[in-house]
């Protein structure tokens, strides 16, 4: 296999993984946002902010793996 044939298995192994992780952890985090709120129903607008902002922190760090991803894939600082 040559190098740009792994640099693409590469990237697509982080992209995957990188989406995988990020799915289960705002998965898990909903549903226990849906559980905090169900038992504490005063406390739901609290959560509610604190949830958006880590989902989108999560969000984030998915994001930048893509960006990672595709500078190895389309300028290689390995390449040459």
């Amino acid at each position: 296999m040559t190098n740009l044939g792994l640099v693409a298995l590469a990237a697509g192994i982080i992209i995957g993984l990188g989406a995988i992780g990020a799915c289960l952890g705002i998965a898990i985090m909903g549903s226990k946002y849906l559980e905090a709120s169900a038992r504490q129903p005063e406390l739901m607008n609290a959560l509610q902010t604190k949830m958006f902002l880590l989902a989108g922190l999560i969000d984030a760090a998915f994001l930048i793996g893509v960006g990672i991803a595709m500078m190895f894939a389309f300028a290689n600082p390995f390449a040459g």
